[in-house]
């Protein structure tokens, strides 16, 4: 027969207190302190911090690459602009002369004839566009006058030439005969529509606004 276990009472159990004498031997951290591990690793952090600052100096920020990978002298920008506004325009001519002689010409279309006033109405606008658009590298068209006067003379600039090209079209178109409307519609329609677009939008507003009340004053018609 197995023999019962004597069940012990709380109160015979022998209480008694931790150790507190510390340790006898050496520590871990006394044997790196002895050793030098720590003042290895600080000169160790010193030096990474170190050469970790310098490669942060040498490397260019985001604008620096964009502008060495990308970037183009300001003055060939302002020529391909140039290019590219004028080229729209020619081909906002092209179009316009053709429908103007579908609509006006008794006869089949001259393509030549319309081929050579589309290269008159590139060069035309090249040289206009690189005059007059805004660029970082045209930054005014009156030397030593400042950049502030500078924008507010280029849009008084195209705010007269957009309400005299846009007046002076609804006069043509409802005055002149078709041999008129045929020459000068379609430089005129061009010289409008980059005018509006060259203004802000206040002026831009008020220069349609102006072409709308001459047409009421007049008694034209758009038809």
């Amino acid at each position: 027969m197995a023999r019962k276990r004597r069940e012990r009472s709380p109160s015979d159990l022998k209480l008694k207190q931790p150790d507190r004498s510390g340790p006898t031997e050496k520590t871990l951290i006394q044997l790196a302190q002895e050793r030098g591990l720590f003042d290895e690793a600080k000169k160790r952090e010193e030096i990474i911090a170190k050469k970790s600052a310098v490669v942060t100096s040498r490397q260019p920020s985001d604008d620096e690459e964009g502008s060495e990978e990308a970037g183009l002298p300001p003055s060939v920008e302002r020529v391909l602009e140039t290019a590219l506004w004028s080229v729209s325009l020619s081909m906002l001519h092209f179009t316009f002369d053709v429908l103007v002689q579908h609509q006006y010409s008794i006869d089949r279309v001259v393509w030549s004839r319309v081929l050579m006033r589309f290269g008159q109405a590139l060069l035309v606008f090249g040289l206009l566009i690189y005059v007059l658009h805004p660029h970082p590298a045209n930054p005014g068209l009156i030397p030593g006058l400042s950049q502030r006067y500078q924008s507010a003379f280029r849009q008084t600039i195209f705010f007269v030439t957009s309400v005299c090209a846009g007046c002076y079209l609804i006069h043509i178109t409802n005055s002149y005969g078709y041999m008129a409307v045929m020459k000068q519609a379609p430089p005129l329609g061009c010289l409008w529509v980059w005018s509006v677009i060259e203004l802000e939008l206040l002026w831009a507003v008020l220069s349609l606004a102006g072409a709308g009340l001459f047409l009421w004053i007049k008694g034209y018609s758009i038809k």
